[in-house]
């Protein structure tokens, strides 16, 4: 037996340990909830511990299968230290077995180095058969790195074979793989709120979900206590990340889309393009508050109130001051309501109290309730709601913070009789939901990551605000990859309207996933894209990048997806979304291996690709995908970058400029 095959039995049965300490971790949890059920305890405190013992028992249920380390850290005191994705102990009080990745003591594993060891001897990484479940056998590698030995190893090559192992399914985590640079990220303040600039690649969304798992960690209270959000841009992203944070032993975190958070009513019509300009523009916020404002009135006469023998009154001039103090307060307008009403009260109290003694708390309750003070706050502070304040704006815009042609687009061409049957689009649930934070302050997060920021327009980031004004933000977008009408031009700006103008802003630029021919095409584009980031670079020097002009799109495209079918990984063809349709029809009728069957295929627009990645991405008509819309540019950037190892682009219109040799045909990477 060689010293590698022993050292392998030797990990192979440490493994087996360990997954004989975690199954009687899970049967301990099952059974502490039994107990729990029976536990003598006052209501609430049973109910507590029942529901903290039902979370940790979904925990252990919903972990997925998988090794159970996949590092160690061997240290110059003698100690050793398997690192994981959840700690695992014989019993609570013992060693651990397991060292959870967030753990202090596993930071080194990330950041040690021949410049500083940290304390250790050796780091010592395993290689896993591909999509293991965790059985010990599937340990069929691992290699040592003597910190003291000087010299930078460059990504070692089991790092390398995780990075680049087929993408198929969810997205996974990159807890193993984490670098020094992703590795300060995920490790920030949880106070800290802070903006990720990430190229193609550089696995700003993993960074962004293992700082919500890190968080989670290290300060449960804090951030448990008020929730953690993930916002993504759309359900398919989502299902694509779905895995990630359960992977990580964290479960029960909300993701969700800004749409989902903001839906306070139904979507049943669109807007047209020069109306989701204006409605989504910074400039709504301060219409809607003067609107919503407009309402309250400084009453001109006064309030008289009979209370047994006695009749109370309040002069005008003191009624208008009270409104009038009460409004450039600026408190939320039902918080404002109830404070008018308070006040009005107070001055009752003070007067009544001259006459006829103390009262007490029932004489207070009482007043509140009476008529003359109930009609005094409906007159000059009146009850509403955001649906109500909306239709009265679309029907009549009149705010002069618009011009006439903008006025005249957010315009209903037909007001609807009432506002409970008007029928809202998906840019005025946004001013609803606008509204409704001037009325009632949402209840906020103690966290919330948002991914692909850079498309979030101004009233979009507003509402994120609102739901993380007490808590901190990770932001993580690409300025390049901007695609809608109002992306943003520059993070400063982006970061004002969330809330947080103070947080630092972090540029990732190393990739990992795409390998360095598809980001040097890629990078052809950023001169015409109007963004100020950095070019992107890869240290992944192998993938592929072929060019096809053919004369028949759909023929082109069925022989470049056989091409890829017979390779291993996932594949994906991406064509501007009138042209979908026809590619299925073909695909699927195709011969050979070319069918839409093959469950590694996914045939879909451009639109949708944002956020997603296949082994083998085949562009069709990169022309027709920058034709389709105004930022197309944009979104051919994010299409190009969508391949983790092979690109094909299949045309039989002439390329975009920037791509060509300036003869019409691909110049391909540019010279280093």
């Amino acid at each position: 037996m060689t010293s590698l095959d022993h050292e392998l039995l030797r990990e192979r049965t440490h493994h087996d340990a360990c997954h004989a300490a975690l199954a009687r971790m899970a049967e301990d949890v099952a059974e502490q909830v039994v107990i729990g059920e029976n536990a003598a305890a006052s209501g609430a405190d049973a109910e507590a511990l029942g529901r903290h013992l039902r979370t940790r028992a979904k925990e252990f249920g919903e972990q997925p299968p998988g090794p159970l380390f996949f590092g160690r850290l061997d240290r110059e005191d003698g100690q050793t230290h398997h690192i994981g994705r959840r700690r695992i102990a014989e019993h609570p009080a013992a060693p651990p077995l397991v060292v959870d990745w967030r753990a202090p003591v596993s930071r080194a594993y990330y950041q040690a180095g021949s410049h500083d060891p940290q304390g250790l001897v050796r780091r010592r990484r395993f290689g896993w058969a591909p999509y293991s479940p965790g059985d010990s056998a599937d340990l069929t590698g691992l290699e040592d790195e003597y910190l003291a030995a000087g010299g930078d190893p460059g990504l070692s090559p089991l790092v390398s074979g995780e990075i680049e192992r087929p993408r198929v399914g969810p997205m996974r985590d990159i807890a193993a793989t984490i670098q020094p640079e992703q590795d300060d990220l995920v490790r920030s303040e949880p106070t800290a709120s802070l903006c990720v600039q990430g190229a193609p690649g550089t696995g700003k969304t993993a960074v962004g979900l293992h700082r919500a798992a890190y968080l989670l960690y290290t300060h449960p209270q804090r951030v448990s206590r008020s929730g953690l959000l993930v916002l993504g841009p759309n359900r398919a992203f989502l299902s694509y990340i779905s895995e990630v944070l359960p992977a990580l032993g964290e479960t029960g975190i909300r993701q969700s889309t800004v749409d989902e958070e903001i839906a306070l009513d139904e979507v049943r019509a669109v807007d047209g393009e020069a109306a989701a300009r204006v409605k989504h523009d910074a400039r709504m916020a301060g219409v809607l508050r003067r609107a919503l404002y407009a309402r309250v009135a400084v009453p001109e006469g006064e309030l008289a109130l009979a209370d047994g023998p006695l009749r109370l009154r309040i002069g005008p001039d003191k009624l208008a001051e009270i409104v009038t103090s009460v409004r450039d307060e600026a408190p939320p307008y039902a918080t404002g309501r109830e404070r008018v009403r308070a006040r009005v009260v107070r001055v009752l109290q003070l007067a009544a109290e001259r006459r006829a003694g103390p009262l007490g708390g029932a004489w207070v309750r009482k007043t509140e309730r009476a008529r003359p003070v109930t009609a005094f706050v409906d007159a000059c502070w009146p009850r509403t709601t955001p649906q109500e304040v909306l239709a009265e704006v679309l029907a009549d815009p009149c705010d002069e913070a618009l011009s006439e042609t903008e006025r005249d687009a957010i315009r209903w061409a037909r007001a609807p009789r009432s506002h409970r049957s008007a029928k809202w689009s998906a840019a005025d649930l946004v001013l609803l939901d606008e509204l409704a934070g001037l009325i009632a302050r949402p209840e906020g997060y103690g966290h919330v990551v948002v991914d692909e920021a850079q498309d979030l327009s101004p009233m979009q980031c507003r509402a994120i605000a609102r739901r993380a004004v007490f808590g901190s933000l990770t932001v993580l977008g690409d300025l390049a990859q901007g695609t809608t009408p109002w992306a943003a031009r520059d993070w400063p700006g982006q970061l004002a309207h969330l809330g947080k103008p103070e947080a630092e802003i972090v540029p990732l630029t190393t990739g990992y996933r795409v390998p360095a021919a598809i980001v040097a095409l890629a990078n052809r584009l950023l001169p015409e894209l109007g963004a100020d980031v950095p070019a992107g670079r890869s240290l992944r020097t192998d993938g592929e990048v072929t060019v096809a002009a053919v004369a028949d799109l759909a023929d082109g495209v069925i022989t470049a997806v056989r091409a890829a079918l017979a390779r291993e990984g996932s594949v994906g063809v991406i064509a501007a979304e009138d042209q979908v349709e026809a590619l299925t029809r073909a695909l699927e009728g195709a011969s050979g291996e070319a069918g839409a069957g093959d469950a590694r295929l996914t045939v879909l627009p451009a639109t949708t690709v944002k956020g997603l990645e296949y082994d083998h991405v085949v562009v069709a008509e990169p022309a027709a995908i920058v034709a389709a819309e105004e930022r197309g540019l944009h979104r051919l950037y994010v299409v190009l970058t969508r391949a983790v190892s092979r690109l094909d682009i299949v045309h039989s219109e002439p390329l975009p400029a920037c791509l060509t040799d300036g003869r019409g045909t691909c110049a391909g990477p540019p010279a280093r």
